[in-house]
């Protein structure tokens, strides 16, 4: 009797230790750690291109190629290549899709068995037993805990998809901030040299009895305006390029911007096309339609365990008296018994997470269509402005400067009056480049919407 037992445990041993080689071997990790299914949902978005460099010389090759766009007067577009490139916290980020496939595989492998052994002694009298226990509630779960963790794996590559455009977002806004805060330096420098001018010979005027208090303050006046907007155009820009600096990576004296603004396109879209493509291309939407279908495989789970935690089995032999007595061979099997809790917690705990998530997913829908309409509306307001300042704004200041300089040169107009329009007119200008800047971002915005929310992508 002894012997067949015996030889029904070692079976039992035998198909144990098959079944944790063959789920050890099938899970394994993948060529390149799911950063290509990142790299195709981000080329549907965006035309720059995303590494991951891993290796020394994978990182000294995307050095080079940080170095070579540097070298080159830099626009939107090469802006948002070195952000994707050279910023250190998007490749901190990419590392989550190592995690992430490590807790997939780890889910695929079989727990280790465990060995406990009780060995007492009282004389020459002897109570040894051992134990060896796998655990065999891991095996019936694993298929359904395996494929819970790639579908956060799934999750995890559609997260770092966001952080990727959202990344590219950011490096556009800030590189329109930082291009606007340097025109807006070189117009407010003219304000202030205009107004120097102005109060200066005011100063001498006055000194030399030909013009009184009250006008020569107000020119004054004006001047300290002037400075005073100029030390924060200054200040702006400074903040600007820090922005910029930060998200590529470089410091601020290796970029070299574009002079001025890209000039306002000569039509603009239509609302339709955004609404269509928005509910196709959102990535909040898909990521939390995956995180649903996650909830609901884990209720399943939930369910199926309810009553059973932990299930262990394996070949175990004792001694009991003289150490010549010999084992005797048998099967130890410990499993939860479900007297107190009966897991109705746990399934009630899952369903309502669950619905949790379904609500919130159905918001999120209707609020990506309200949000793509909200950043239209800013999108064609924004155009319309720059449009009318650099259509009509614009032109008639300075066609009032012409004529009070034909004006000025027939003696009919003083120099103040002339230093006046002209500071008016930069202003109106100062104005035009706010406005374009202003329609620039809401369109990087607009085009955010087709991706995720505002707050999602930090956008500003």
């Amino acid at each position: 009797m002894n012997n067949r037992l015996s030889a029904m445990n070692h079976r039992t041993l035998i198909a144990l230790i098959s079944s944790v080689f063959f789920l050890g071997g099938c899970a394994t990790f993948s060529k390149d750690g799911g950063f290509g299914s990142v790299q195709e949902t981000t080329q549907q978005h965006i035309k720059q291109e995303v590494v991951w460099p891993k290796t020394a010389d994978e990182q000294s090759k995307v050095a080079d190629r940080v170095k070579e766009l540097l070298q080159q007067r830099m626009d939107a577009d090469s802006a948002v290549q070195i952000a994707l490139l050279n910023n250190k916290g998007l490749q901190a980020s990419l590392y989550e899709l190592g995690i992430s496939e490590a807790d997939v595989v780890q889910a695929g492998r079989f727990p280790n068995p465990r060995f406990s052994m009780l060995y007492t002694k009282n004389g020459g009298e002897y109570n040894i037993e051992q134990t060896l226990t796998f655990n065999i509630f891991s095996l019936l779960t694993m298929p359904k805990m395996k494929e819970i963790e790639r579908q956060r794996f799934e999750q995890t590559k559609q997260a770092i998809a966001i952080e990727v455009i959202k990344l590219e977002n950011q490096a556009r806004f800030a590189y329109f901030n930082a291009v606007a805060a340097t025109e807006q330096v070189r117009y407010s420098e003219q304000v202030k040299e205009s107004a120097e001018a102005s109060a200066e010979l005011a100063r001498r005027m006055m000194k030399a009895g030909n013009f009184n208090k009250l006008e020569q303050a107000r020119e004054q006046s004006f001047y300290a305006e002037a400075a005073l907007d100029y030390a924060n155009a200054k200040n702006t820009q400074v903040s600007a390029y820090e922005v910029l600096s930060r998200l590529l990576n470089v410091s601020t004296e290796d970029l070299s911007l574009d002079e001025r603004l890209p000039d306002l396109p000569k039509s603009i879209n239509d609302l339709q096309p955004f609404e269509k493509t928005a509910f196709e291309q959102r990535l909040d939407l898909k990521a939390m339609k995956t995180e649903t279908e996650v909830l609901a495989k884990q209720l399943g789970l939930t369910k199926t365990t309810r009553f059973i935690n932990v299930l262990e089995i394996g070949p175990a032999r004792v001694l009991e008296g003289r150490r010549t007595s010999g084992y005797k061979n048998g099967i130890d099997i410990s499993f939860e018994l479900p007297l107190f809790d009966w897991g109705g917690a746990r399934v009630a705990r899952a369903e309502a997470i669950y619905m949790q998530s379904v609500n919130r997913t159905s918001q999120m829908a209707v609020n990506a269509q309200s949000e793509v309409r909200e950043a239209y509306s800013n999108y064609r307001a924004n155009y319309d402005i720059a449009k009318h300042y650099r259509d009509e704004i614009v032109p008639l200041h300075k066609k009032i400067l012409n004529e009070n300089q034909l004006r000025y040169n027939g003696m009919l107009v003083s120099p103040f009056e002339l230093l006046a329009d002209a500071r008016s007119q930069v202003t109106s200008v100062k104005s035009y480049i706010e406005s374009l800047k202003q329609f620039w971002l809401s369109e990087s915005a607009l085009h955010m919407t087709l991706t995720g929310s505002a707050n999602m992508m930090g956008g500003s």
